[in-house]
């Protein structure tokens, strides 16, 4: 497995993908109750147009595991709540593992990759949110270090998204 910035042939096939993960979640907002959501998930390539933002796959061979987005500057971060008025912090959004590709660690490495890019940043931390809909991310995320901040709690049209923080600096 590799993970690489996506390439522009690449930008329909992960946007097909995070909506395919998204929208299967038991308890997600489906893309009636939140269409402008999912049709940024459908076009989730272009967030690397914006300045410290990178929109990352991880791959093997041709075949796309998994994608996130990766903020190496909170102001970017496009999120409810106080996170994008959150200094020395980047972050990662929209994590998504193909259904097939479940169970092969592809989650974990995008996450560890996303906590190396934040250490060369210079950052001090690395911020995140989840939902109820994706407690086996929140796991893994917990696993990995992460600290539920409930400072950085939002709703998203009525929808509960919950803030975790990742210290760098304790972090090996």
């Amino acid at each position: 497995m590799t993970i690489r910035s996506v390439l522009k042939k690449e930008k329909q096939v992960l946007g097909k993908l995070m909506v395919e993960v998204y929208s299967s979640l038991p308890g997600f907002p489906t893309p009636d109750e939140q269409p402008e959501y999912y049709k940024m998930l459908a076009n989730v390539a272009d967030l690397a147009d914006s300045s410290n933002t990178e929109v990352l796959v991880a791959v093997s061979g041709e075949k796309i595991l998994g994608g996130v987005v990766y903020f190496s500057d909170m102001a970017q971060y496009g999120s409810g709540g106080t996170a994008t008025q959150q200094k020395n912090a980047s972050g990662f959004r929209l994590l998504a593992v193909s259904e097939e590709a479940r169970g092969l660690g592809v989650g974990k490495a995008l996450t560890n990759y996303c906590i190396g890019k934040a250490k060369t940043d210079g950052n001090k931390e690395l911020i995140i949110h989840t939902t109820e809909a994706m407690k086996l991310a929140w796991g893994m995320y917990e696993k990995l270090g992460f600290k539920r901040s409930m400072d950085l709690d939002f709703l998203q049209k009525g929808f509960p998204v919950f803030g975790f923080r990742l210290s760098l600096q304790s972090h090996i």
